[in-house]
């Protein structure tokens, strides 16, 4: 066995949870989380995944259960959890479901784009996504997919569900939109993936939209109540998307985004954009490591942060290291802030694939990934933090 994997015996007993050992391009074992088809699913896509208070990994993604295709169509927000550290997972369940809102059917009502967060302070769990109601056979990322305004008809709208008592109930959903959204934006939505929370206690989502012309933007919304109220910062950078953001070592936050010009820059700056702010998104400053650094085919990427037993501060990023096509999907670490990322510290899990993934500290010394790859909707996998030589 490879040493660069984290063994996990894969015995599960939980009723109706599909977990399979396969082992990867480095024959590690990992767990299959979800297969196309499962639980009379058709296609499990975006996970987010985070550790609660309590140890418990919570990974949430969308149940699309007619088609692989986005928004519109029949989809909910699904949950799976684990006590064991990732070895077992129990079955998915629907955590924000809008069924036959208004009177239309499913289909017409979907919630995708899950981004989870776990408030260290309190335990309070909270899931963001969007939801679309009606406009069927659109797009909410195209033209009138989500028009300006909040009109529930018209615009799509941004909801959470909160859980206290970790992740076993969860509220109904609330609509954010009218305290979040810009009328003037065509869409304002959670990016995909996980919020933090801040070492002194600021809950933090990436975000995402359409502006007033239609155009993409990336920025991030905070919290200094817990989650009762949100601010919206200005954007990072536009024409850019789904987002990652990690507190740095100095208490700023970095913000990585998936950037729409890489569709045709394949060059040597081809790569993600990377901001940092240090006063929560008032004003933002391009980072050295961006463009050129990392690179991407154009896809959701995770990062997060970690300190280290002896004080430093640690950054994990996942994509799939590949500027042409989801690909090689790969873990990487930097020490110094994201300005470097050292080939003796990347690990490729999947050659043959890898596309959306989210980062989650499973202990102290152990990283997980849960990722859609080659060769599973949702594959989740763990590295010792000695893999990386850390």
């Amino acid at each position: 066995m490879s040493p660069r994997c984290l063994a996990m015996v894969l015995t599960s007993t939980l009723i109706g949870c599909s977990l399979t050992p396969i082992a990867n391009a480095d024959q590690c074992p990992s767990v299959i989380l979800h297969r196309q088809g499962d639980h009379d699913c058709h296609t499990f896509r975006i996970p987010g995944i985070a550790r609660s208070n309590a140890g418990t990994l919570l990974a949430v993604y969308d149940m699309r259960y007619d088609s692989r295709r986005d928004l519109q169509g029949h989809m909910d927000i699904g949950l799976s959890r684990s006590t064991d550290g990732g070895k077992t997972w129990s079955a998915p369940r629907p955590i924000m479901d809008m069924r036959t809102h208004g009177g239309l059917p499913e289909n017409q009502n979907g919630c995708s784009d899950p981004n989870i967060l776990v408030d260290t302070q309190t335990g309070e769990i909270i899931v963001t996504a969007v939801w679309t109601h009606g406009k069927p056979g659109t797009h909410q990322w195209r033209g009138n997919g989500s028009e300006p305004g909040l009109n529930v008809a018209t615009s799509t709208q941004f909801l959470a569900v909160r859980s206290s008592d970790d992740g076993q109930t969860w509220s109904s959903p609330e609509n954010w939109t009218k305290q979040l959204k810009d009328p003037k934006w065509y869409l304002f939505a959670p990016a995909p993936g996980n919020g933090i929370t801040m070492t002194d206690g600021t809950l933090v989502i990436p975000t995402q939209g359409r502006d007033q012309t239609g155009l993409p933007f990336s920025n991030l919304i905070y919290s200094r109540d817990h989650g009762k109220t949100w601010t919206v910062s200005a954007p990072a950078r536009s024409d850019t998307t789904e987002c990652a953001v990690a507190e740095l070592a100095d208490g700023s936050l970095m913000l990585n985004m998936r950037d729409n010009r890489n569709r045709r820059d394949k060059s040597e700056t081809n790569g993600r954009a990377i901001s940092v702010t240090s006063d929560l998104g008032q004003t933002w400053t391009v980072h050295p490591s961006d463009h050129g650094v990392l690179p991407e085919p154009v896809c959701m990427a995770s990062l997060i942060s970690h300190k280290l037993a002896d004080g430093r501060r640690v950054l994990f990023f996942s994509n799939p290291n590949h500027k042409t096509r989801r690909a090689n999907m790969t873990v990487r670490a930097s020490l110094d802030d994201g300005a470097t990322w050292p080939s003796d510290r990347q690990i490729a899990l999947d050659a043959d694939g890898g596309s959306y993934s989210s980062l989650v500290m499973v202990d102290d010394r152990t990283v997980g990934i849960l990722y859609e790859s080659s060769r599973a909707d949702l594959e989740f996998q763990t590295i010792s933090l000695d893999e990386f030589g850390l």
